[in-house]
């Protein structure tokens, strides 16, 4: 198989300067329209695609790549922030580049140092739970950050966030005042930062309402749906659990399949929307995040970055819907 052609080529097929052809491939509009449309021509003939990995490396050039790194791809949560990243980056002339860390320290910082090497022009994180290593022990200067779901205070970054502590806090008072007094925390470990607020929501809602705190009634360690279906199905058969938080879309999913290995149900609110929540009955009420703003906005702080727009960096954080369905009212 022959290399591939060069602006080299193309010029010697058109006739026309290498200088000519450069200006072409890079969008110049004032080129004479005939030998705008003989290298035209030569490049549909001879199959030229420019390369933009050797163009990145030019002082003054970018790769119009942007890189993602996400916690676990198979999350529909993540899904989705990486659909809404992906559109508002596709739509300002950005390729994006996904990859996902598994809440893996050494594998994320891998990622981060692979697409640092790619040049991208900036990245979008997520940071992992368990970090290995810190930001400024990175060799070399970093694109800009837009860091997404957690923050990294050491880091001077953009960050858009969700209001994990006030979403958490809205779900438990709703459970209380519907008459629960032992509600269960089910979810995923407490070094992860949107855990470790929604767990402070969890606790700032019972002492508001005078209810004692009891650790048998908290689980975190429900990293799976049948972690947490196993974590519940405990609850309902050695504890007093009159209400479950699932302070994850997988805690909600994993309580619903112990309420229905149990054969009974206990008032359920969860955090983060499901597909399946409006089929299940009663329809499953939940603590709701825009996902799609959150990406956007994500791409969009990045873009502008990029572009020389913003002087100080900020923490964005979006509020949260409670949507009440049904599931957190007890049955009579």
């Amino acid at each position: 198989m022959g290399s591939s052609p060069t602006m080299n080529d193309v010029a010697r097929e058109a006739g026309v300067a290498l200088r000519t052809v450069s200006r072409y491939v890079n969008g110049a509009t004032n080129i004479d329209s005939e030998l705008a449309e003989r290298i035209r021509l030569a490049i549909e003939s001879l199959g030229y695609r420019r390369n933009l990995a050797a163009a990145s490396i030019r002082p003054g050039w970018d790769s119009k790549m942007l890189g993602l790194i996400i916690g676990d791809l198979s999350n529909p949560y993540y899904s989705a922030l990486t659909r809404a990243v992906e559109r508002e980056a596709s739509d300002r002339g950005y390729l994006l580049i996904t990859a996902s860390s598994e809440e893996d320290g050494l594998r994320h910082d891998k990622l981060v140092d692979r697409l640092v090497e790619q040049r991208v022009d900036g990245l979008i994180i997520v940071p992992p739970h368990r970090p290995t290593r810190s930001w400024d022990e990175i060799a070399g200067a970093l694109p800009p950050i837009v860091f997404l779901d957690r923050p990294v205070s050491a880091m001077a970054a953009d960050a858009v966030l969700s209001d994990d502590l006030g979403g958490a806090r809205a779900a438990v008072t709703t459970l209380i005042d519907e008459g629960a007094r032992s509600v269960a925390f089910v979810g995923d470990a407490l070094s992860i930062y949107t855990l470790e607020q929604r767990m402070h929501g969890y606790d700032l809602a019972l002492s508001e309402r005078g209810i004692e705190i009891r650790p048998e009634l908290v689980f975190t360690e429900a990293h799976t749906e049948e972690q947490a279906r196993v974590a519940v199905s405990r609850m309902l058969a050695d504890t007093d659990a009159d209400a479950v938080f699932g302070a994850n879309n997988r805690a909600t999913i994993g309580a619903l399949w112990a309420f229905r290995d149990a054969g009974r149900r206990l008032p359920l609110i969860g955090f983060d929307d499901f597909d399946l929540a409006g089929l299940m009955q009663p329809e499953v009420s939940v603590v709701s995040q825009d996902v799609e703003q959150m990406g956007t906005l994500a791409a969009s702080l990045l873009i502008e970055r990029l572009n020389g727009v913003g002087a100080e960096h900020h923490d964005h954080v979006l509020p949260t819907t409670l949507i009440l369905r049904g599931s957190e009212r007890r049955l009579d």
